[in-house]
């Protein structure tokens, strides 16, 4: 039985710490997010005690990368089984369709598509995310093909109860004689059936508008972000979210403009010292600051 002077001394605690850090309180609207890639070579030694140290870390979901009817080397169930046992979700993921455009026909992307909606609906996820383009399929006439390649797959995708996401580069945002192929991809494909996912650290450092400029342009195109900031001394490189350039307070006030629903942190490069004290680091600013 809790005594009185228990029950003072307990509320007085409770009441300090609520003037003291009510946002320990305050529920987030987002779950903070990893993209596995920026953990790829811990995935390749030991996906297990990856997924632990990442949920240990304040994780809360993540975003695959990479499939050929096996996320990192698992069948879809023994991952998802993995993913359970240390509470994460996984709500996007990113999969390969662009090996599946030279030299392929319709069929085979639709197959590959259908294989690609079997392991996202084991692991429970929502996105199907096209994350790259060859160079051979960076032209403005490509950028086209591409485009009515996305509204295809994602009548598929939208028919299985997914969402189809294309995630951006760099090269999205060069000028071809006045075109620019990002224009192409949002303005030719079917807002309902094609979101994106945008990358800040590329949309911050080679698009000709701010990342705020593109949601007022494309308002609820946006739903998943991947944070990843400059680095200040060499902007060709990644750094920790909040230590570089990035103005992500900034971008964050077009949350709603943007049509955010998933966050996810990611650095592909420039670990100092070491990939886990960076993803650390994310973690607690993303989390203080951003969430």
């Amino acid at each position: 039985m809790t005594t009185r002077r228990e029950f003072i001394k307990q509320s007085g605690i409770l009441s300090s710490a609520l003037l003291l850090s009510p946002s320990m309180l305050a529920k987030s609207k987002y779950k903070l997010g990893l993209q596995l890639y920026t953990v790829n070579e811990a995935m390749k030694a030991n996906v297990g005690e990856t997924l632990k140290k990442v949920a240990s870390l304040g994780y809360q979901e993540v975003e695959t990368f990479g499939f050929n009817k096996m996320y990192s080397g698992l069948e879809p169930k023994a991952f998802k089984q993995i993913l359970d046992d240390n509470s994460l979700t996984t709500s996007s993921g990113h999969y390969e369709l662009n090996k599946y455009i030279i030299g392929k026909t319709d069929d085979d992307l639709k197959r590959y598509v259908d294989d690609c909606i079997v392991g996202a609906h084991i692991l429970k996820q929502d996105y199907i995310v096209w994350a790259w383009l060859n160079p051979e399929l960076r032209s403005i006439e490509k950028f086209k093909m591409i485009a009515a390649k996305l509204n295809m797959i994602g009548e598929q995708v939208k028919k299985a109860g997914l969402q189809l996401a294309y995630h951006n580069h760099d090269f999205e945002f060069i000028n071809h004689n006045g075109e620019m192929g990002y224009n192409i991809l949002l303005n030719d494909t079917d807002a309902d059936l094609v979101k994106m996912e945008m990358d800040l650290y590329w949309a911050s450092f080679a698009s000709p508008l701010t990342p705020n400029e593109w949601f007022i342009k494309h308002p609820k195109r946006f739903p998943i972000w991947h944070l990843k900031d400059i680095d200040k001394v060499n902007r060709e490189l990644h750094t920790v979210v909040g230590e570089g350039t990035v103005d992500f307070k900034s971008i964050f006030k077009g949350e709603k403009m943007a049509g955010l629903k998933h966050v996810f942190v990611e650095q592909g490069n420039n670990y100092v010292p070491n990939v886990f004290d960076c993803i650390t680091r994310s973690a607690a600013y993303t989390k203080r600051e951003l969430l």
